[in-house]
């Protein structure tokens, strides 16, 4: 199971829109996807439909050991894509997590000791570089990072990347950084492409292509609780995620391509 943080410590990048739409793409392609809400908010529990009654088995049991990643996971209305939601008990793990000498592994374990046939599981994190955050990236094998194109953003972005080089020295030598996307950019906006530019000097190519557009319909969708590329496939927030996905999958290995 390839297994992708989407991570970024600052909040309103898009990071849950981007984990809930990827999702959806990649099992529309015929994958088996799990996606798992490690955000306390629970955003992309909410954005893909599932109620807090639904929620009987959390994020948070799974990290507490409480039950396993298969009994944790839910279908959703999104074929082959199952979700591990979150609940507010999950803002309290922090602090109960420091109790445990494997703190920093404990989702890793979870996922490694998974039996159900997932080929991609896509980890939401919260914006913020806690033992949430930090179990997320032990326990993946690469990091996406959504970027908004505003100039704080960089900030953020810089600081994320010292964190992952941390995590890669002390816990995960085999983290890496799968791409930046950029979201919610505005072509009108002048800022945005300087943005855009400047991210692209410094990274290269490790910055996708495709950029996901400021579109209202990307906004709307979580309120019906469907990702847009159901909700409005043909707008142009979906039609970037797509392409954004297409990018994606051939950065992914091989065989889990031809999967």
């Amino acid at each position: 199971m390839i297994r992708i943080a989407v991570a970024n410590q600052k909040g309103g990048v898009g990071k849950t829109t981007t984990a809930i739409n990827l999702a959806t793409a990649l099992a529309a392609a015929g994958w088996r996807v799990l996606l798992i809400d490690l955000d306390p908010q629970g955003n992309a529990s909410t954005g893909l439909g599932v109620t807090t009654g639904e929620r009987e088995r959390s994020s948070y049991e799974l990290l507490r050991g409480d039950c396993t990643a298969d009994e944790a996971a839910i279908a959703t209305r999104v074929p082959r894509l199952d979700l591990i939601a979150a609940t507010v008990d999950l803002s309290g793990a922090e602090i109960e997590l420091v109790e445990f000498a494997d703190r920093t592994h404990r989702l890793e374990r979870a996922l490694t000791a998974a039996r159900r046939p997932w080929d991609v599981c896509l980890i939401d994190c919260p914006p913020s570089l806690g033992l949430l955050t930090i179990n997320s990236l032990v326990a993946a094998q690469s990091v996406l990072v959504p970027l908004q194109a505003e100039f704080f953003a960089l900030e953020g972005l810089s600081q994320l990347l010292q964190t992952v080089e941390r995590i890669r020295a002390r816990f995960n030598p085999q983290l890496t950084i799968l791409g930046v996307a950029l979201t919610m950019f505005d072509r009108r906006n002048n800022l945005s492409s300087q943005v855009a530019e400047d991210v692209r000097a410094c990274l290269g190519k490790v910055v996708f292509d495709t950029v996901i557009p400021r579109n209202v319909r990307l906004s709307e969708a979580p309120s019906h609780g469907l990702p847009a590329l159901i909700y409005d496939h043909r707008c142009p927030g979906s039609e970037a995620y797509i392409g954004l996905a297409r990018e994606l999958m051939a950065r992914l290995p091989k065989r889990a391509a031809a999967a």
